[in-house]
C-alpha cells in the first residue's frame, strides 16, 4: 500500500506554528532567567555587608557566567541556576498533563526548563573533579508565562498549580529563597568507611584535593528523607 505525501503547504504551516510557540517559550525562559539574576544580585548585594562583619566571614557572591547560566555562592555552598537552550514538552505520564489545563490547549505543555544545582563551593575552588553535586529543583515555564517546579522537600511543595501560577517577582523570590534554605538544610555527611578505606599510591601522591575520593553531601547514603 502507497503512503500517503504529506501536503507540503501543511507542513510549511506546522513549521511556523511549532517554531513560533518555541520561540516565544524561549524567550519567556530568557526573561525569566534574566529576573532570577536580578533578584540574586540584589538579594546579594543587600546582605554582602552584613556576612563580612562576623567573627569569620561569610562567602557570599553571585557570579554572571553567561547568558544560561550564574552561580550564588553562600558559606560552603553553590547553588548554579542553569537554563537549557531548548524547549522541551511535558511527557505524556507526567501529573500535569492531566489537568484540564493542558487537555483545554497542548501548546501549553510545551515548556522552557530552569535547573538548580547545588554543590560544594570547594569542589570548584580546589578543582575536585571527582565531587557530586545535586539537582535540587527544575523550573518549567510555557508560552503563557505559567510555570510549576519540581524538586526536593520545599521547592517541591512550591505552589504547583500550574493553570494558575503566572511567573512574577514575588514567584521569583520565593524559588530563590526557598533553594537556598533547602540548601541549609541539606547538611554535608561523613561518606562511609567502606569508601575510602583504600586509597592508591598515586592519589596520595597527587594530594587529597586532586584524589578520586568523591566528596558529596549524600554520597554513600540513602536519600530517605529528601524522596519527592
Amino acid at each position: 500500500m502507497q503512503k500517503s505525501i504529506p501536503d507540503s503547504k501543511l507542513l510549511i504551516k506546522s513549521i511556523l506554528e511549532k517554531n513560533t510557540l518555541k520561540q516565544g517559550i524561549y524567550h519567556n525562559t530568557v526573561n525569566l532567567f534574566t529576573q532570577f539574576k536580578k533578584e540574586c544580585e540584589e538579594f546579594v548585594n543587600s546582605n554582602k555587608l552584613k556576612m563580612k562583619k562576623t567573627p569569620f566571614p561569610v562567602l557570599f557572591e553571585y557570579n554572571d557566567k553567561s547568558v544560561f547560566e550564574f552561580q550564588l555562592k553562600f558559606g560552603s555552598d553553590i547553588l548554579i541556576f542553569f537554563m537549557h537552550s531548548n524547549v522541551f514538552e511535558i511527557p505524556r505520564d507526567h501529573l500535569v498533563m492531566k489537568s484540564s489545563y493542558i487537555k483545554e490547549d497542548k501548546t501549553r505543555s510545551y515548556c522552557g526548563v530552569i535547573h538548580i544545582f547545588n554543590f560544594l563551593a570547594d569542589s570548584f575552588k580546589y578543582n575536585r573533579i571527582n565531587d557530586l553535586g545535586y539537582c535540587i529543583g527544575r523550573i518549567f515555564v510555557n508560552h503563557e508565562n505559567h510555570y510549576f517546579t519540581e524538586g526536593k522537600r520545599e521547592i517541591g511543595l512550591l505552589q504547583n498549580n500550574f493553570a494558575g501560577n503566572v511567573l512574577d517577582q514575588k514567584a521569583i523570590q520565593a524559588i530563590m529563597l526557598t533553594a537556598i534554605q533547602y540548601t541549609l538544610n541539606f547538611d554535608l555527611l561523613i561518606p562511609p568507611y567502606d569508601k575510602i578505606k583504600e586509597v592508591t599510591v598515586s592519589e596520595m601522591q597527587t594530594t587529597l584535593d586532586a584524589m578520586s575520593i568523591s566528596t558529596g553531601k549524600r554520597l554513600g547514603f540513602r536519600f530517605q528523607a529528601d524522596v519527592g
